[in-house]
């Protein structure tokens, strides 16, 4: 079946894969451009995931500070080249991580760092482990611009796109009144 070139630019459009990645995602799916995206996004999960390994040393901090100035969030995301930060889909992960921080005060970037007397704790305060983990954990919490998506969504798909490995390393948040 051939696939129209139009087809090839809207999925490249729309997923950031290659041109080539894309063509061959259109064809296996017969030409459906959701199937493809699909088969796209599968490809990018498992090529991030052997990325992830790879060293992060190049990257961002990024500030938000809430209207009013009362809250504010420092966010450092970490990409393999400064090429891939400097890029402005980077920048606006980083920004948009450091707003849900802001928003939603996290405890940590991952539930590695939980330790069991911090995960027990929350349990016991949520009631259930699910609950728990996206309140505490940023990297578990639903995005708060999209609720179908997590923050280790967002950052996948950054690093499927940019085909680097892509991570929050750290965060802050800051509230008037409050402290450390």
């Amino acid at each position: 079946m051939p696939i129209d070139p139009k087809d090839v630019r809207r999925l490249r459009a729309e997923t950031g894969a290659g041109v080539m990645d894309c063509k061959r995602a259109l064809e296996e799916a017969g030409g459906d451009l959701d199937r493809a995206k699909e088969t796209l996004r599968q490809r990018g999960l498992a090529s991030a995931a052997k990325r992830a390994e790879r060293e992060a040393r190049e990257g961002v901090v990024e500030a938000y500070i809430h209207a009013g100035g009362r809250v504010g969030a420092l966010v450092e995301l970490s990409s393999e080249t400064d090429f891939v930060a400097r890029n402005p889909e980077f920048r606006e992960l980083a920004r948009n991580i450091a707003m849900q921080v802001a928003a939603m005060s996290p405890q940590v970037v991952s539930e590695d760092e939980l330790g069991p007397e911090d995960r027990a704790r929350l349990v016991k305060e949520h009631g259930d482990e699910k609950r728990a983990l996206e309140s505490a954990v940023l990297l578990r919490q639903p995005y708060i611009k999209d609720n179908s998506r997590t923050i280790a969504d967002l950052v996948t798909a950054l690093a499927a796109t940019t085909g680097e490995n892509v991570r929050v390393r750290r965060f802050a948040r800051f509230q008037l009144g409050e402290s450390a």
